[in-house]
């Protein structure tokens, strides 16, 4: 039993954060499935910028919906569509036999309606009509603007993984969102279990901070807040509130580690991996962070359930001049505006790949 397979059945659940065609044509997420204990993925625009501007796999879908005068957006949910759906067959058999807690993919809306709800909770609806498949959620940013498109489209029954969280206090609001879609659901006498998951970005932390706290406290930063995030989402299953909706048949917005490939040469590349391991969270790595673990990975003591250790961490923390609250907001804010980034350079470059393609034609 290699690491990965280990830390799997401690109860966390290990997706990755990767997704390309050739991995699908070439059999490489089945075998990592199969051998390296992977029961769901995400993906971003910088994924699939990559994916699609590298490398000829994609180019012949590409030169067909380039010639069916869709734009250039609709282009793009059509190539991810078709690949994540392909990922989503294979995990089917894991989303069914853990009745919908695994086995999950991730498509995301456009970053650009992040400040217009109602766009936001329609495309989130579209896409997911356009999946056509049950283990498929839709990526919303979690900042306050995506609070309400978050409600809304946890009300239409569209289950939704909440991104770009950086804090408990994140973490919370983006869990009342879900609770606040589920709880109209229940007042409708519809079916409460919308499954959801809330991800908490690590490693940005401790790139913001780098040295500035000194070199004692470097790469502690985001372990600290995934500690605090823990302890306050282990609550929150406890709470009055929670349990009334599990009454209901609710099932529980699941914490999910997101960015936790290592960024520090100097440090482990498996740092985030080894100090995140939780039983019912779920960690999305990079690839090469998946087969650093199961290659050289250490499974040891699961996350402090009270949060001693990192409240302990951001106490130094504080002392040493850091505004974990404001670093919070700045860090949320500052992925808010590299995904609109990304998402334009991706859109971009499909385009400029159609173009090639169609003179080269």
């Amino acid at each position: 039993m290699n690491a990965n397979q280990k830390l799997h059945a401690s109860g966390q659940s290990l997706w990755l954060d990767n997704i390309t065609r050739t991995m699908l044509d070439d059999g490489t997420l089945e075998r990592y499935i199969d051998e390296l204990a992977v029961t769901g993925l995400t993906s971003n625009p910088t994924i699939f910028d990559k994916a699609i501007g590298s490398g000829e796999a994609y180019d012949e879908a590409v030169a067909e919906l380039s010639g069916s005068g869709i734009t250039v957006e609709e282009l793009f949910f059509k190539l991810a569509i078709d690949d994540l759906s392909r990922a989503a067959k294979l995990f089917a058999p894991i989303h069914e036999r853990t009745h919908r807690i695994d086995g999950w993919v991730s498509l995301e809306v456009s970053p650009k309606l992040a400040d217009d709800t109602d766009a936001t909770s329609t495309q989130a609806q579209d896409l997911h009509a356009q999946a056509d498949t049950d283990n498929v959620f839709i990526k919303i940013p979690g900042t306050p603007a995506g609070l309400g498109s978050i409600e809304a489209t946890i009300y239409a029954g569209i289950p939704v993984n909440v991104t770009l969280l950086f804090s408990a206090e994140q973490s919370l609001a983006a869990a009342d969102a879900y609770m606040k879609g589920v709880e109209r659901r229940v007042a409708e006498g519809l079916d409460p279990k919308v499954p959801s998951v809330a991800s908490l970005f690590i490693s940005r932390w401790d790139v913001a901070l780098g040295d500035d706290a000194g070199p004692e406290l470097k790469n502690k930063l985001g372990i600290a807040i995934a500690g605090r995030a823990y302890r306050a989402y282990l609550e929150l299953l406890d709470s009055a509130r929670w349990q009334r909706l599990a009454n209901e048949g609710a099932q529980p917005q699941r914490i999910l580690w997101a960015s936790t490939g290592t960024k520090d040469p100097d440090a482990s590349d498996v740092l985030y991996i080894e100090a995140l391991a939780a039983p019912f969270s779920i960690n999305t790595m990079p690839e090469n962070t998946l087969n650093s673990f199961a290659d050289h990975g250490e499974v040891g003591e699961p996350m402090e359930r009270d949060g001693h250790g990192a409240e302990k961490t951001l106490a130094e923390m504080k002392a040493a001049g850091v505004d974990v609250d404001a670093l919070a907001e700045r860090l949320q804010r500052e992925g808010a505006e590299a995904f609109v980034k990304s998402w334009t350079e991706m859109l971009e470059s499909i385009e400029s790949k159609s173009h090639r393609l169609a003179t080269a034609g």
